[in-house]
């Protein structure tokens, strides 16, 4: 199995590179790819250009195995919309099933995303909670995708909702942004060669 988890990585911190590690180890996945979004169709214009957002990705992963940073939607015009993604990722992996991660808080907005209904053709959904966190599904349509055994999601191509507790380190991009621009030190929040990156860059400064 392939997981996807997308963003704007604007910077990339350790509360991504957590959940992406775990994810990867509890659900045995071959490679975790992740995707770059250029135009967020749900939120603001991320602060950085997409190049050094794509950089810093570059330098927070390049040790760590399984992972793969897939510019798709760096190289696609236009809003960066999940369900093109998906279809993309099932031609180039016909056989393989797909898992995209996504938060609780991208949970309840999900039913305003683009054509999204469709992402349960071409993947599982696995949303990320914190520890002892419950969520009351109001709509028919997620009861009957919803599994309780992730060993399920690998008996079908697609389709299945499954919620899972991970570590969650409580870490912000928004929060790491203000913090440089108010010259506060963010250390410990993000890998050091993200945190020269950005200096080097003149990042997330004020005006």
């Amino acid at each position: 199995m392939i997981g996807i988890f997308g963003g704007t990585f604007d910077p990339v911190h350790y509360g991504h590179l957590r959940a992406i590690i775990e994810v990867r180890e509890i659900f045995k996945l071959d490679e975790v790819r992740l995707l770059p979004n250029k135009t967020p169709p749900h939120r603001s214009e991320p602060s950085a250009m997409p190049k050094m957002r794509l950089d810093m990705l570059r330098l927070a992963t390049e040790n760590l195995p399984g992972l793969v940073i897939d510019t798709r939607e760096l190289d696609r015009d236009g809003p960066s919309y999940m369900v093109d993604t998906l279809r993309s990722l099932c031609r180039d992996f016909p056989r393989r099933p797909l898992l995209l991660f996504i938060g609780v808080d991208a949970f309840n907005g999900l039913t305003s995303w683009h054509r999204w209904t469709e992402l349960f053709d071409h993947a599982h959904i696995v949303v990320m909670t914190r520890p002892g966190y419950s969520i009351q599904l109001q709509s028919e349509f997620f009861r009957a995708r919803q599994v309780f055994d992730a060993a399920e999601l690998t008996r079908h191509k697609a389709g299945k909702l499954l919620f899972r507790p991970i570590t969650e380190l409580d870490i912000s991009a928004s929060a790491i942004r203000k913090m440089i621009a108010e010259k506060r030190d963010p250390r410990f929040l993000l890998p050091d060669a993200v945190l020269d990156y950005i200096h080097s860059h003149h990042l997330y400064q004020k005006v």
